[in-house]
């Protein structure tokens, strides 16, 4: 039997296509519903267990999605990639991760998000990263190849199918973009024309730094709601009189009221101020559901029991509203 090998089978042409969501996005939730987004980071160690075991916890209270850090504050953690795929597949709950232009150079950068795209992670935050001189590799090298503006523009063009090269692919990815926004600036005004402009360059919703006053939830919504896509706004439990002293004397824009200084000072131990800073932020909480469908609950450290506390106290709150 005589074999052509010259002869070859002819190609069959592939259009692209759209991988579809198997889920509702929190951008689809949050225009229906109360939508909760929660971070906890990633540990800073080999066991993972606690973290699994903390965003199971916070899942069952009723959180929509876990989001982690991108080695938050420059400090090496496990991959959010890593465990995003965990969660997602083994235990049904939807990652979003953050994606920084500081680790990872464009030819990573893709090869990143070509991989998230693979596990069927489609909801991300893209931010530009704190500096690693304050982190624990100062040595290391940072690369903001571009610029959170840019990556985002580069992220929408591969929802239409187009790499960062301009090359064409087979398929669409279908990336959800998250953006962030910190609202303790002295000119809100500019800070609201850089977020229209990360608007304009495709981002899909926001997510704010903490507030820590009602009056500051206020001045936010008032400053974003014109904007045409959601706001999620941060709330961050204080776990001590001295994790407050911090905050107002070392985090640039961030104040704390006399009252809540006197509030943690009644703590006789850790237990008893971490109870106290639960319950301020629920009456921050209060505030901000009257003017955001979207709350962005942010872990303290590792005790994810406060945010699962708050995450019960809102759902609470909304079911006795809806009878």
């Amino acid at each position: 039997m005589q074999i052509d090998f010259g002869r070859r089978e002819p190609r069959i042409r592939r259009e692209r296509t759209e991988v579809r969501k198997e889920s509702e996005t929190v951008v689809e939730k949050v225009k229906k519903q109360r939508t909760i987004i929660c971070e906890f980071d990633t540990p800073r160690d080999l066991d993972i267990h606690p973290f699994l075991e903390g965003s199971k916890r916070l899942h069952q209270a009723g959180v929509d999605a876990i989001t982690m850090a991108d080695n938050s504050l420059a400090s090496s953690r496990v991959s959010n990639l890593a465990l995003g795929a965990i969660l997602k597949t083994k235990h049904s709950i939807e990652p979003l991760v953050h994606i920084t232009c500081r680790d990872r150079n464009l030819l990573g950068q893709q090869s990143h998000l070509m991989g998230l795209h693979a596990l069927g992670i489609h909801q991300i935050l893209i931010v530009t990263g704190d500096p690693p001189k304050m982190g624990d590799l100062p040595e290391s090298s940072p690369v903001f190849d571009v610029t959170s503006f840019e990556l985002i523009r580069k992220v929408k063009a591969l929802n239409e199918g187009v790499s960062f090269s301009g090359k064409t692919f087979r398929q669409r990815t279908s990336f959800i973009i998250g953006t962030a926004f910190n609202p303790h600036v002295r000119n809100i005004d500019r800070a609201i024309r850089r977020l229209e402009k990360k608007i304009e360059a495709g981002a899909d919703f926001v997510m704010t730094q903490p507030i820590y006053d009602e009056r500051g939830i206020e001045k936010l919504y008032q400053a974003t709601k014109h904007l045409p896509i959601p706001v999620f706004v941060g709330i961050m439990p204080i776990t001590s009189f001295k994790n407050a002293l911090f905050l107002h004397n070392e985090v640039p824009g961030i104040k704390i009221a006399d009252h809540i200084f006197q509030r943690l000072s009644y703590g006789r131990n850790r237990e008893e101020e971490r109870k106290i800073g639960v319950k301020i932020s629920e009456e921050l909480v209060d505030v901000a559901c009257e003017k955001f469908n979207g709350i962005y609950l942010i872990t303290p450290f590792d005790y994810w029991e406060m945010t699962q506390s708050l995450t019960r106290y809102i759902r609470e709150k909304d079911l006795a509203n809806a009878i």
